[in-house]
């Protein structure tokens, strides 16, 4: 699934091409009805006729298109959506689910392999979201306000940093390599965090997403940016899906566990039981890199 980093590719990609855009119809395909949740492709068509759009949002992993009549269309991606700008007669990508025709001939097309994905048409873009904590790169995410997500919780860290209703937009690749930044268990209770480890993870989770933005998201399976490609912080994972492969800073050999139902991964010596926290200094680089200089997956 499109996680923080991912879906604010998307935003970054998406507002300069749609502002401005005067939407001339819209239109879901046939079998793709349920994204709408139970409303009519018509009756959404017949209100988005004539306006435009006039900025892109975004809270946690959903997007809010916003509207110049105070409307929000708000689309979740989810596990395999993805949100394309194409002329009207280029070759339709396969698995389109919606289709907004646009002044100057342009269509934005929602593809999502598996359906999963939702469009929604409201007034205000929280009314079709689930309640959801605070933004981890805003100005508001302290390390308090971490505190006051996980204190008193007794289930694994990592299952709290899954749970949108502690911190909204934090996903399995992120929660993964924030832990071992921070030099955390992924087993560890959410609420035992010393202050010290509390601080380390504030710290971590800003990073990693950061650092997803700043590659465009991590494409390890079906995420694509608005252009169709792919992003690149695949590249730069130092634990997620790296099982059986040596730790880029000790050389142990990373794990692969089964936490809250979600596959984990993790480094047995940098991530022990109750260890102190420390701030990581990596002895070595990542090995992203050939030595011509050019991206080489692990």
């Amino acid at each position: 699934m499109p996680e923080l980093p991912e879906v604010e590719t998307v935003r970054r990609q998406l507002e300069p091409l749609v502002a401005g855009r005067t939407i001339l119809g819209f239109r879901v395909m046939p079998g793709a009805e349920r994204l709408l949740r139970g409303r009519s492709a018509s009756e959404i068509a017949a209100q988005l006729s004539g306006c435009a759009f006039t900025s892109v949002d975004r809270r946690g992993k959903y997007l809010g298109l916003n509207l110049d009549n105070g409307q929000v269309v708000v689309v979740h991606l989810r596990m395999t959506g993805s949100l394309r700008l194409r002329p009207a007669g280029h070759e339709a990508e396969t698995f389109t689910r919606a289709v907004f025709d646009l002044d100057g001939g342009d269509q934005l097309r929602f593809v999502d392999v598996r359906k999963f994905g939702t469009i929604d048409l409201v007034e205000l873009m929280q009314e079709a979201l689930p309640e959801l904590g605070p933004e981890p790169l805003s100005d508001d995410f302290t390390p308090d306000a971490l505190w006051q997500a996980l204190r008193g919780r007794t289930q694994p860290v990592k299952a709290a940093l899954l749970d949108q209703r502690n911190i909204a937009g934090i996903g399995n690749i992120y929660a993964d390599e924030a832990l071992f930044l921070s030099r955390i268990n992924p087993e560890a209770p959410a609420g035992s965090l010393r202050p010290a480890e509390r601080r380390a993870l504030h710290a971590a989770i800003q990073r990693t997403l950061r650092d997803g933005v700043a590659h465009g998201g991590a494409s390890f399976r079906d995420y694509t940016d608005v252009d169709g490609a792919e992003g690149e912080q695949q590249y730069f994972v130092r634990v997620f899906r790296r099982t059986d492969e040596p730790c880029d800073d000790c050389d142990a050999t990373i794990r692969r566990i089964v936490v809250g139902g979600r596959a984990t991964h993790f480094c047995p010596r940098c991530q022990p039981v109750r260890q102190r926290t420390r701030q990581v200094k990596s002895t070595r680089p990542p090995r992203t890199h050939n030595a011509g200089g050019t991206l080489k997956p692990r």
